[in-house]
């Protein structure tokens, strides 16, 4: 089931786009399912259950961190790591950075946008995010790279809104792309789209969406 789930995904996805597989809350026999299909990225969002799956699998899997990570929590996962996707604060960025030199890594991050109307979300608005960029004290960390920005829509049923917010992300990256990044080929990724809305966030532009619930059902625990 799983398998198959995968494998009618990817084949839709355009060149360009990669899942992320959101395998938090879900076994490992799961996650073991979805890479024998083939599917090495997995996305999980609570670093201890990150950590266990870490040690009992395979070793060439790519992990992502997509929950929100606090700052005494980031030293766990640094050492193995792909792309953390929710940089919430320069503090978070600086930290990772620190982390990161300790073990001799240079950690993916994207910076976390705050586009829905939900107040629950984290995340910079674009004028702190600007803020941040022009500060540029980002430029002296010298083991984190900026691979571009990730956001979450409303979660609603008018896809209109839903559209017109990952459209606006999608506008505030291509800003953030020529203004700071034009000449970084790393500075590329525009994480957004989850299961009920990742057609409309790969309509607007979208370069991995983080689906979960379609490939493993519901949460196991």
């Amino acid at each position: 089931m799983i398998a198959e789930r995968i494998h009618s995904l990817t084949s839709e996805l355009p060149e360009g786009v990669r899942l992320v597989a959101v395998s938090k809350f879900h076994p490992a026999e799961a996650i073991e399912e979805a890479y024998a299909a083939g599917q090495r990225i997995f996305g999980e969002s609570r670093v201890q259950e990150l950590q266990a799956k870490h040690e009992q699998l395979p070793k060439d899997i790519e992990w992502h961190f997509i929950g929100h990570l606090q700052t005494n929590k980031v030293k766990y996962i640094v050492p193995y790591v792909t792309l953390i996707h929710g940089i919430d604060s320069f503090r978070l960025l600086a930290e990772v950075d620190k982390q990161a030199e300790r073990v001799g890594r240079s950690v993916g991050c994207l910076l976390q946008m705050h586009i829905a109307r939900e107040e629950t979300k984290f995340g910079f608005s674009f004028d702190e995010c600007r803020e941040m960029l022009q500060a540029g004290e980002w430029r002296q960390l010298q083991h984190v790279r900026l691979c571009g920005l990730m956001g979450m829509a409303t979660n609603t049923d008018d896809m209109q809104q839903v559209e017109e917010e990952f459209r606006s992300l999608a506008a505030f990256f291509r800003e953030v792309k020529d203004g700071w990044f034009a000449a970084d080929e790393h500075f590329r990724e525009l994480s957004m789209g989850m299961t009920h809305d990742y057609p409309q966030a790969i309509a607007a532009g979208s370069t991995l969406i983080r689906v979960g619930t379609y490939i493993f059902g519901e949460r196991n625990y």
